[in-house]
């Protein structure tokens, strides 16, 4: 294999330097050391006699680690026609394989492939959700599944359709490559970019542009475990940037940064702001609810063309130092536990072509205040003319008809494209303003309704018992069983979120819910019952904080009831003004279970 002369290495990482400073291509700035080496050593330290994987023994890899290492889930083309020519599911280390691709053999819960799509920056054009709709029709349930990715799922798809079904997603100008396992999954963005008149910036082009590095650089493929980022364009609508591995926050440089230096492990690092512009993206790292960890700020604020580059050196070093032996170990985040910020971001430093900037989180403004549930119904666009209109999706179901209808809609009354919402809603963007009665009307004849509800907008449900192997709740029916129950009993005056998740990933993130309910067996008399640990007081963004467990495997024929019950203590107990998550937050955990004894319910 060659490799790059000396002469030639020095040229190109001259070339991209300068390429990395030309402002306004977030496609651009890319390092020169690491991205573009032909020397397969590297991945084992320069040695190539060495049996390891980025320094790991290979007899010490984890389980998916040998698989990854004995084929490359990459390569498994040939095995995916040979098994869709014999409608034979994948077996063995296959199974993980075929994640890759974005196909996940869900047994026994279903003896079927579900199929997880990439929609980058959570932006999808009418005739692309019709494809999808296709899909689901053809080879699928009838059905698809918006995630808390801000992406589509599709269920019930053999084995003899699979190529069939990646063929007609990439047809429609979409992908599910990478889209599970050990890779980066889909980048999300907040769903208003771009016509939310509180943006700070439209960061679509930094997730379409991150997006698009991924597909295009097989070394993305080659992580310890799976990997979030989301770019968050500082307006009203929340996209959860803080739950993510890496979170891109757009922010306004204060015009006078004159402020004390922030508490920061790198603050002897500050550098003049001087020559930064007024609008950049701040950094945080190491966001993942379901180990009870925010993202947090790491003191970097990047231009917004450095973004992708930053994150893929950030990656990078991930690849080549993460835990490879311990797959509960293997986040980002216990690297840099492990570390320490300075040393990750020293080793990020090695990646790049540009010089990092270290800026006090106080030189710049802080975030404007997320309108909880400002996605649904219609809301002002930067264009006087226009408005978007958030829709609820009860739980993220949509069936085809519905899809297909939504597209219709999209084109009948917008400008046929359609917006995902990490809360499993969606958004139709650019209605005229004198449309959105005519919109709301057509929506409701497909079974789908735009009208705020400050209890079913904010229901979040993981697949559950009838779709996953791991959870142990019907999470989907439950969830729609107790908002309506609650909706008809209890008169709420403020938006709250219910998240039902069905086993400890909390795909649905209950930690973060104002109520957070995560599935559970509970003894009965004989019998094992479906029930939750029931988690009071959690939020994200302004609201940023985990919830706390208040109750412990509760039946869930007794959850609406007890639910009732303390939202009934807390309408009569608050102070004046006072929302929920500071009603819970104020509280002992004591106090709030005998809150929920105080009344009693018919």
């Amino acid at each position: 294999m060659s490799t790059f002369t000396t002469e030639q290495q020095e040229y190109l990482k001259g070339f991209f330097a300068g390429v990395a400073q030309r402002p306004g291509n977030p496609f651009v700035g890319q390092t020169a050391s690491g991205a573009f080496t032909d020397d397969p050593s590297a991945a084992a330290g320069g040695n190539l006699a060495a049996p390891t994987v980025h320094g790991t023994p290979i007899e010490d890899l984890c389980k998916e680690e040998q698989i990854k290492h004995k084929q490359h889930g990459l390569d498994i083309w040939d095995k995916l026609l040979d098994n869709a020519a014999r409608d034979k599911f994948p077996e063995g280390g296959d199974v993980f394989r075929y994640k890759f691709h974005g196909l996940f053999y869900v047994t026994p819960a279903q003896e079927s492939l579900m199929l997880r799509c990439r929609i980058p920056g959570c932006v999808l054009r009418a005739d692309q959700l019709e494809a999808i709709a296709d899909i689901a029709a053809d080879w699928g349930g009838g059905y698809s599944h918006v995630t808390t990715r801000g992406n589509l799922q599709v269920r019930e798809i053999m084995p003899r359709d699979s190529v069939d079904v990646l063929l007609k997603l990439r047809d429609a100008g979409l992908t599910s490559q990478g889209s599970g396992a050990d890779n980066l999954r889909n980048i999300t963005a907040s769903p208003t970019s771009g016509f939310d008149p509180d943006e700070v910036l439209d960061v679509l082009p930094y997730a379409r542009a991150m997006h698009h590095y991924i597909l295009n650089n097989r070394e993305m493929y080659d992580l310890p475990r799976k990997f979030n980022i989301a770019f968050d364009n500082g307006g009203a609508v929340s996209v959860c940037a803080d739950t993510n591995d890496i979170a891109f926050y757009a922010v306004r440089v204060k015009e006078d940064p004159q402020s004390p230096i922030s508490q920061s492990p790198i603050s002897h690092l500050q550098s003049p702001i001087s020559h930064l512009r007024s609008i950049g993206f701040r950094v945080q790292l190491c966001g993942i609810t379901g180990h009870k960890q925010f993202a947090k700020d790491c003191g970097l604020l990047v231009r917004p063309e450095q973004a992708v580059a930053l994150a893929a050196a950030m990656i990078r070093v991930f690849r080549e130092n993460g835990d490879r032996t311990n797959r509960k170990k293997a986040r980002l985040k216990y690297l840099v536990d492990n570390w320490g910020v300075e040393k990750f971001l020293a080793e990020t430093q090695k990646h790049l072509a540009f010089d990092l900037d270290y800026v006090p989180l106080d030189a710049c403004e802080p975030r404007k205040a997320v309108v909880k549930h400002g996605y649904i119904g219609p809301h002002p666009q930067k264009d006087a003319d226009y408005r978007y209109l958030g829709v609820t999706v009860p739980v993220g179901r949509l069936e085809v008809d519905q899809m297909r209808g939504l597209a219709d809609i999209a084109r009948r009354f917008g400008k046929a494209e359609l917006r995902l919402t990490v809360w499993q809603n969606v958004i139709l963007p650019h209605i005229r303003a004198t449309a959105v009665d005519a919109c709301i009307e057509a929506l409701r004849a497909l079974g789908l309704d735009a009208t705020p509800s400050h209890i079913t907008n904010g229901l979040v449900a993981c697949t559950g018992n009838r779709g996953c192997k791991y959870a142990a709740t019907d999470t989907k029916g439950q969830a729609l069983k107790l908002g309506a129950y609650l909706k008809e009993r209890v008169p709420l005056d403020e938006a709250i979120n219910i998240h039902f998740t069905g086993c400890p990933h909390s795909c649905a993130q209950h930690y973060i819910g104002d109520i957070g309910l995560l599935g559970c067996k509970v003894k009965v008399g004989d019998e094992k019952v479906e029930g939750y640990n029931i988690v009071f007081g959690g939020g994200v963004d302004n609201d940023q904080g985990i919830a706390r467990e208040v109750f412990s495997a509760v039946p869930f024929d007794e959850v609406p009831p007890l639910l009732e019950r303390f939202l009934r203590v807390y309408l009569e107990a608050r102070r004046p003004g006072e929302r929920f998550v500071e009603f819970t937050r104020r509280h002992t955990v004591d106090d709030l279970r005998a809150l929920a004894e105080a009344v009693s319910v018919s």
